[in-house]
Parts: structure tokens; sequence; C-alpha cells
């Protein structure tokens, strides 16, 4: 998990234990190519609580465009984010949607190394 966290320090205790787990079987060069392109695919839970909040200036679901949950962020933005208790219930999650989002693109990024 060291060399997680030498090569990308901003990731999360969760975050790095599981790219740990993905990448065991890979050489320190695999790993340094894979954390390059998976930096830059990887959303930030800041980011992701930002966005949620500016749903509750009318515009709701663009945390959830931003995390690939398309049909999500239309129903957000024709439902105010379902009357803002989504977008509420989505505040007190955004580091597990943001966790989810980034291991799909952690395992997407593995599968299309190989």
């Amino acid at each position: 998990m060291e060399r997680i966290y030498k090569l990308m320090p901003e990731v999360e205790m969760e975050e790095a234990y599981y790219l740990d787990n993905l990448l065991k079987d890979k050489t320190d060069q695999q790993v340094k190519d894979f954390l390059m392109v998976y930096r830059a695919r990887r959303r930030d839970p800041q980011i992701t609580l930002l966005t949620a909040l500016i749903g509750f200036l009318g515009i709701s679901g663009i945390h959830r465009f931003l995390l690939n949950q398309i049909g999500m962020g239309i129903l957000y933005l024709l439902t105010m984010g379902l009357c803002f208790i989504g977008t509420i219930v989505d505040l007190v999650n955004h580091r597990n949607l943001t966790l989810e989002y980034n291991q799909r693109m952690a395992n997407n990024l593995k599968l299309m190394m190989r």
C-alpha cells in the first residue's frame, strides 16, 4: 500500500487499499503507468460534494452526471433532486458514491491494460 501512497498521496485509505489489492501482482512500472491513467479518470470526493451542493441552487444532478450516472442525473434535474431529498442523501453519501465510481474506473483500466 505504500507504493500507492507514494505515487498518489491524495487517495483515501479505502481507495488505496482497493488499488493495492487490485495491483498486487503488477510490477512497479506497471503500477506507475496504471496510476498515471487512473489519476486522470478518478473523481475527488470533494468535487462530488461541491457539485451536490449546487443542487440546492436549482441545478440538481450535476454530481450524478460527473459520476457517469446519466439516468439519475436527468431524474434529479427534472425533479429538483427528488424534491431535495435525494440531494441531501447524496450529500451524506458523497464519499461512497465517489468510491464506487473510482472502483469501476480502476476495474475498467485494469481490463484495458492487460
